[in-house]
């Protein structure tokens, strides 16, 4: 059962090179596939009454899309991470095309944006034994997660049996900032806030949780 929502430590140890937990004892809160309209502003509205900063893993077509919510994001302090261009599984795609997938990404952020990723998550959390290398050659650090909350199956109930069983002091949790996940976002987000705060976990900001 504990697989289904934190990845097993042997499959962590044999890709040690990945974050999968925080390396100071913080939960931090990730966003995949935004950004996009209603969804996003719920996210950064709850974000800001909890004083809390998130890593939103964007896809490059939607940051094209919705050019103002992405500098809302950057303006509340948040940090975006590269999940690729188009949402391509990397499993799919040719090793040219996965380097244009993440690089036509990369460009997007720093030439409209004036914006350095660092960061990158594979689309649905499917990677490879090459990539690894890959990161290394695109000078990325590739972050995976230590809770799923299912909150994509827009299911309250789910994420807060994910939250209640699994949630650690260094938990990565994945959260999403889509139209499927827009309708619980709000209560998803304030349920984990007040299950960290009765076990007296903290929450950490991008930078200083992935050291």
């Amino acid at each position: 059962m504990k697989y289904k929502y934190n990845p097993p430590t042997i499959f962590k140890n044999l890709f040690n090179e990945f974050y999968w937990n925080t390396t100071n004892n913080k939960i931090l809160l990730t966003f995949d596939d935004g950004p996009i309209p209603e969804s996003s502003e719920i996210i950064l509205s709850e974000l800001i009454k909890h004083r809390i900063k998130a890593l939103f893993f964007c896809v490059g077509d939607n940051i094209q899309k919705y050019p103002e919510l992405t500098k809302e994001i950057l303006r509340e302090g948040h940090t975006i991470g590269n999940h690729t261009f188009n949402h391509k599984i990397l499993g799919t795609l040719s090793h040219k095309e996965k380097i244009n997938q993440i690089q036509s990404f990369n460009h997007l952020l720093k030439n409209e944006f004036g914006y350095e990723v660092k960061y990158f998550r594979p689309p649905h959390g499917r990677f490879q034994l090459t990539t690894n290398a890959l990161m290394k050659k695109l000078n990325l650090k590739n972050v995976m997660w230590s809770l799923l909350t299912y909150d994509y199956k827009n299911n309250f109930e789910l994420v807060k049996f994910a939250v209640t069983n699994f949630l650690n002091k260094d938990s990565i949790i994945v959260l999403h900032d889509s139209i499927k996940s827009k309708n619980i976002i709000r209560d998803s987000i304030s349920f984990i806030i007040d299950e960290a705060a009765n076990k007296n976990f903290s929450f950490g900001e991008p930078t200083e949780c992935l050291k």
